[in-house]
């Protein structure tokens, strides 16, 4: 079943496979939780002619993703045991990958590389990546997964053809969350449908993280303001005491979504809105590498939204 939103990439990537050179380096291009992580594996067995039955892993398929953090946490990877996963992807990776690259591929003549996602490769390892780019072996193809690809260096997005994938309209969205989450009452809906600008995957996640009180603690202080810090305090309770990096992410891509919203109309002074999105902007990019104190971004972030209160009354109110 072809996911929402992936008939055009699908379309590209068939015709492109039909043709007498197909380009070698893919950037899957498109807000996170759109599926293109999916796609990158289903086009990459598409492309090494994997058996419809076949299993899961295939010796052709070369994933790379978030490793273990530490030799630590390795040996429980390696005993079957949960384990903290690294913030990026290292060179250490890249190179056990061009490792393989030097053999021939095992069941045919093509191989595909699959990194996501690709905005998250350490500085080293986008240098290292470049190289088999540049000079990639006949019969590899690479396909990146990128939320954000202006976080990827300029010399790797012109070598990738790009796909891009959009985001889904309000009225499929609701649809789908209809089907899939049966349980999510109407204003759980509307809050992960606007807090997922598109984002199937988000939406989703948004409802099994049960943020829909998170993003009400949100508009409450964007609001009323927060001199008492009563609203912080509540704000932090909702978001945890030990937050996964998930559930951080997500925190802060709601916190930008509910600012975003306040720009819709006219604001008697919009750029307080836009210092606090610009300022949440900022902490989401350091996410993925920066171990924040959840009790210390939750202030942080009702701080931003309480700043910008006064903002919120609009131009004619």
């Amino acid at each position: 079943m072809t996911l929402l939103g992936h008939d055009e990439p699908w379309r590209e990537w068939r015709k492109a496979m039909g043709g007498e050179r197909m380009h070698h380096a893919w950037l899957l291009a498109g807000r996170r939780g759109v599926g293109k992580g999916s796609f990158a594996l289903a086009a990459a067995r598409e492309l090494i002619g994997a058996a419809p039955g076949e299993g899961g892993s295939h010796p052709d398929i070369i994933t790379l993703t978030y490793g273990p953090k530490d030799d630590k946490e390795e040996r429980k990877r390696a005993d079957g045991k949960p384990y903290e996963q690294a913030r990026s992807i290292r060179i250490a990776q890249i190179r056990a990958m061009q490792a393989r690259l030097g053999t021939r591929p095992t069941l045919g003549d093509k191989r595909a590389i699959i990194i996501d996602p690709a905005d998250d490769l350490e500085r080293n390892a986008a240098n290292a990546l470049l190289k088999s780019l540049e000079e990639p072996p006949v019969g590899t193809y690479f396909l990146l997964v990128a939320h954000s690809p202006a976080r990827l260096l300029p010399t790797i997005r012109s070598r990738c053809r790009v796909l891009r994938f959009p985001t889904i309209a309000d009225a499929e969205m609701d649809r789908l969350l209809r089907e899939l989450s049966p349980g999510a009452d109407d204003p759980t809906r509307a809050a992960a449908i606007a807090a997922a600008a598109g984002s199937p995957g988000a939406a989703l996640q948004f409802v099994e993280l049960e943020l829909g009180k998170v993003a009400r603690a949100m508009t409450d202080i964007l609001d009323r303001g927060d001199p008492g810090f009563q609203l912080r305090g509540t704000l932090a309770g909702l978001i945890g005491a030990r937050p996964d990096r998930e559930r951080i992410r997500a925190v802060l891509e709601l916190a930008r979504s509910v600012v975003a919203q306040r720009l819709d109309g006219g604001l008697a002074d919009p750029r307080p809105i836009i210092d606090t999105h610009s300022e949440l902007v900022r902490l989401t990019g350091e996410q993925p590498t920066y171990n924040f104190d959840a009790g210390l971004l939750a202030m942080e972030i009702g701080t931003l939204l309480a700043r910008a209160a006064g903002a919120s009354e609009r131009a004619n109110g």
